[in-house]
Parts: C-alpha cells; structure tokens; sequence
C-alpha cells in the first residue's frame, strides 16, 4: 500500500503541534512539516527537538516559497539543522537565487516542479537544466502543478519519465486556476491515475489539499490520494 500523508500547513497551516496530532490520531505515517512563508521557519526548526515525530516513517520538511535574495543565506543557514537530522528539504526553484548556497544540500534537496505562476521548473526541460546545476539532488514532483501547467498531462508524463530516478517525493492536491491548493475533484484524480504507473510504490506521497478550514478531511483526502493513484479503481465524484 503507498505511504500517504500530509503537509502540516495545509492541516493547520502555522499549527505545526496541532496537525501533527489531528495526523496522528488517523495514523498517518507520512508527513511533511510546513513553513511556506518565512516567518514559520524559524519557529518550526527550533521546535524540531521538541517535537514529536514518532510514529511517522517518512518526514520532509517544506522551506519558505518566497523570499528575497537577501534573506537567501539566512535560509539556507536554519535549513541546515534540519538537513543534520536527516530531514530531506522540498525547495521551489524560483528562490535559489545563488546556487552555491545550496550545492551542500547534496540529496537532502528536494527541488519541486512549479505552477503557471513560476517562471521555471515547470517542464521536463526547465527541470533537466536544473538538476544539471544540482547533480546530487532529488525530485519532488507535484501533481497539481504539473496539471495546471499542462492539464493533458503529458508534460507530466515526460517529467516524470526524464526524472523518475531521482523522485522522493510526490504533492498532490487540486491546484485550481488561482494557484490554490483545493480538496481532490474527480477530474484531477482521473488525470493523477493517467500517470500513476510512472510513480512507485514506495514514494512517499504528501496531500496538499487544504483542509483547515473543513473543506474536507484527511481521511477523505487520503481516500482520493489513493484512489488517484490506482488505475484499477474508479473515479469517485
């Protein structure tokens, strides 16, 4: 069965304690903790040896999505106690401003492909120059952003054929035209299933969807995950 779980953000965005625990109670082992905007980063890293991750097999954590290049070495300098941990950072490309900073990382970087917004990271092409720059980093690929991108779903196909091997980890969620991380609709879990032969087993996969609110629920979400990734069940509605 594949490893499912969830962002810590998208649970209780800031409330790192409090999603961990709504996660827990499911028995949820696969969770990504969240600081996507770059004041929940420093509170979120000292927190690291305090809290409590037992129980979860997989964890990853999500470095801010946007900052300024001046902020960049303050980033990658609290990123590091997380790599010490051997907790693999998820990186979107369009705040690498001075690669150098981050060449260190080596497979603890995981470098996400990007949504319209972005201007790079968004192809398979875009990506193998990337990852020509990192040679030791990994791939997160996101679903959503790929669907948004190219709704075919081919782009994602040739993503994840060109970078299957170095694939660590996989977002999904339903990424809607204003770049929002919604609940699974029948429509993305039928497109996620055109490509799910591409991605193994054993990849960990991490839901996105926004639930803190009450949108959905996480073990609703799981449900559609899972479902999104078989080709042998049918499309719920």
């Amino acid at each position: 069965m594949r490893p499912i779980g969830f962002s810590t953000g998208a649970v209780a965005k800031a409330d790192f304690r409090c999603a961990l625990a709504r996660l827990r109670i499911h028995g949820i082992t696969v969770v990504e903790l969240s600081a996507l905007r770059l004041d929940e980063l420093a509170p979120l890293v000292q927190a690291l040896d305090s809290l409590d991750l037992e129980g979860f097999e997989f964890v990853s954590f999500h470095a801010p999505s946007r900052f300024s290049p001046d902020d960049e070495a303050y980033v990658v300098d609290r990123l590091q106690s997380v790599l010490e941990r051997e907790i693999p950072v998820v990186v979107h490309p369009d705040v690498i401003f001075r690669p150098a900073l981050w060449d260190d990382m080596g497979p603890g970087l995981l470098i996400e492909n990007m949504d319209k917004r972005k201007a790079v990271g968004r192809t398979a092409e875009a990506l193998r120059s990337l990852f020509d720059c990192f040679p030791k980093a990994r791939f997160c690929f996101d679903l959503g952003h790929a669907r948004q991108v190219d709704p075919t779903m081919m782009e994602a196909r040739l993503i994840l054929e060109n970078l299957g091997e170095r694939l660590a980890e996989v977002h999904i969620s339903e990424v809607n035209t204003s770049s929002r991380h919604d609940p699974l609709s029948a429509w993305a879990i039928s497109a996620f299933r055109s490509v799910a032969s591409l991605v193994p087993d054993n990849i960990p996969i991490v839901l996105e969807s926004l639930i803190d609110q009450g949108q959905s629920d996480v073990l609703t979400e799981v449900d559609r995950a899972r479902r999104a990734l078989d080709q042998t069940m049918c499309a719920i509605g």
